[in-house]
């Protein structure tokens, strides 16, 4: 038994659930009936599985579809959630339909499916976007499933994150006569920590002296490896061509990493559990080499090793695929979002907290080219307590179907994604990206920066054909910040002062639900200091502070439901 996906396996997706492999997820999507169908591989020895998805990888409360063996020895597969304490109660509506199983060997195999919207208040939404994966399994057979808890299972249970909706219209098949650059690790003893951040400083061999194209990436993870390695990303150290970057291996944290390797931080590729090769499109390749490339990479792997096994040892990284013979145009990166600035800060206690930075008309009508650029790919990024990103598309005050969403972001689920559809921004259009932050867990204002205990809000687009523009984003104007200091000491009694530094006027606030409504207030009304910028790090010609937020005018409705829909699955 095995999913069909039509003739071509490549539209069928694949993650392991547990760090060995014994568990495995398979997925094909009915992207006209929207439909999903599942298959899941597990160890025969168990009593009951419960495979599902959660907001934030949580537990519970999540939406489950659990497969388990009655009193009498008989399979039964039901449409339950777990509430707050992780005590599962049928859903009255059952959506995990055509359930089908089969045992081979010591391996149960079974599939079904599930709409991506089920209009079921019980059940979780599928869209766009990361998705949290969580399963739980027991050896105890059962005599109902009502009242049992996923938690009971100790520690026989997981989270993975994936994006389930994948773009099924690429083409994964490598172009002919490419050359292989691999980057990868070499023998790497991982620490027997949950989460380990490795990093290893590569130079590209002679060859790359010459430009090249990369025409595509993917993957390439040492075999029985593929619970461990979470996601990876490759950067540019961005430096002179001469310069000489320390060949660097080991914890991108560890406080011995030479400074000279923090220029490594533009990103060439980035892939992430769950995800098939990116391929670009036939007009564009992504340039790499030449005599004004400087030749050293950063390989940047997440291990993920819940069970802190101390015996991993792994090679894993990236296979670009590059061609000599170059395309007709280069591929080019655009930064949208916030500015790398504590300007930008984010109270305590918040479940959401919302900033969002501009990409305005202004910048876009003297930047880009009269037939504008074509964005095919966007890469998502905030630090540890971002939780949604999405960027919004405005012409001539209205808005236009959204460029890139996802509800459920987490920062250590980075890839770039093909876009389902191609997106030309034209001269004078402006782009809007908002990240949500949560920091419940924190006692103190979060500073936007550069540190992983910082914050930042990107939206890194990939386009042709490249331009001279690399950074359009926005903070707010100096005035209207100090401004904002000045009132919270004169009215509110607080410890701000104009001598002060601003990360030193954020973190003397004494932050309440009032001072925290008017910062919002203040973020959204505000003028802006924006960064209208070339390669060089030189801004395009204009005057850029106080320049007013982009209007919208019309905007887009909210998506709508099909919840009148009868289908029979």
């Amino acid at each position: 038994m095995r999913i069909v996906a039509g003739e071509n396996d490549d539209q069928i997706f694949h993650v392991p659930l547990d760090e060995n492999g014994l568990i495995t997820l398979d997925w094909a999507l009915d992207y006209s009936n929207k439909i999903i169908i599942f298959e899941i591989h597990i160890p025969s020895s168990f009593g009951w599985f419960a495979i599902g998805f959660s907001d934030w990888g949580e537990l519970f409360p999540a939406d489950y579809c659990v497969l388990w063996y009655n009193w009498k020895g008989h399979l039964q597969f039901q449409d339950a959630s777990a509430n707050e304490e992780g005590v599962l109660s049928l859903d009255h509506q059952q959506d995990c339909k055509r359930f089908r199983s089969k045992r081979r060997g010591n391996v149960t195999k079974f599939t079904y499916r599930r709409e991506f919207d089920t209009c079921d208040a019980n059940d979780y939404i599928i869209e766009d976007g990361t998705t949290h994966v969580v399963w739980s399994r027991g050896n105890d057979r059962l005599y109902q499933l009502r009242g049992l808890n996923v938690s009971s299972s100790e520690n026989d249970h997981g989270m993975v994150r994936v994006q389930l909706l994948k773009n099924t219209a690429t083409n994964t098949k490598p172009p002919k006569e490419t050359k292989i650059l691999n980057i990868l690790a070499d023998k790497v003893h991982v620490p027997a920590d949950e989460t380990t951040y490795w990093c290893h400083v590569h130079k590209l061999p002679d060859e790359f002296q010459d430009k090249h194209h990369v025409v595509q990436y993917e993957a390439a993870i040492q075999k029985g490896n593929e619970g461990l390695v979470h996601h990876m990303e490759v950067f540019h150290c961005i430096a002179p061509v001469n310069e000489e970057i320390p060949l660097y291996v080991g914890s991108c944290f560890a406080p011995d990493r030479p400074e000279a390797t923090k220029v490594c931080k533009r990103v060439l590729a980035a892939w992430a559990m769950g995800a098939k090769p990116f391929i670009y499109p036939e007009q564009a390749g992504l340039p790499i080499g030449g005599p004004d490339f400087n030749p050293y990479v950063m390989l940047e792997i997440h291990y993920n090793n819940p069970e802190t096994k101390a015996d991993w040892i792994d090679s894993s990284g990236i296979k670009f695929h590059t061609i000599s013979k170059l395309r007709p145009m280069d591929a080019g990166v655009i930064e949208l979002g916030l500015e790398y600035t504590d300007k930008m800060a984010i109270p305590p206690g918040q479940e959401s907290f919302p900033l969002t930075g501009y990409c305005v008309s202004e910048c876009t009508a003297v930047s880009l080219p009269p037939e504008g650029i074509t964005i095919f790919g966007s890469q998502l990024h905030t630090h540890l307590s971002g939780i949604r990103v999405f960027t919004r598309h405005i012409r001539n005050g209205r808005e236009l179907p959204e460029l890139n969403r996802d509800d459920h972001y987490s920062t250590h689920f980075q890839e770039i994604r093909r876009l389902k559809r191609p997106v030309n921004v034209l001269p004078g259009d402006a782009l809007i990206t908002t990240c949500d932050y949560c920091t419940l867990d924190r006692e103190n204002i979060t500073l936007g920066g550069f540190a992983i205990s910082e914050e930042m809000c990107v939206n890194y687009i990939h386009y042709f054909p490249a331009t001279p523009l690399e950074v359009c984003k926005s903070a707010i104007s100096d005035q209207a910040l100090r401004t904002y200091f000045q009132y919270m000491h004169e009215w509110e009694n607080q410890l701000t002062s104009p001598e002060s530094g601003i990360s030193d006027n954020y973190k003397a606030i004494e932050w309440n639900r009032m001072r925290v409504q008017l910062l919002r207030n203040v973020y959204h009304e505000a003028p802006l200091s924006m960064q209208c910028n070339m390669s060089s790090g030189d801004r395009f010609p204009g005057y850029w502070e106080n320049t007013p937020t982009t209007p919208v005018l019309v905007p887009l409705p909210p998506p709508a439901r099909d919840c009148e829909k009868i289908q029979d699955l």
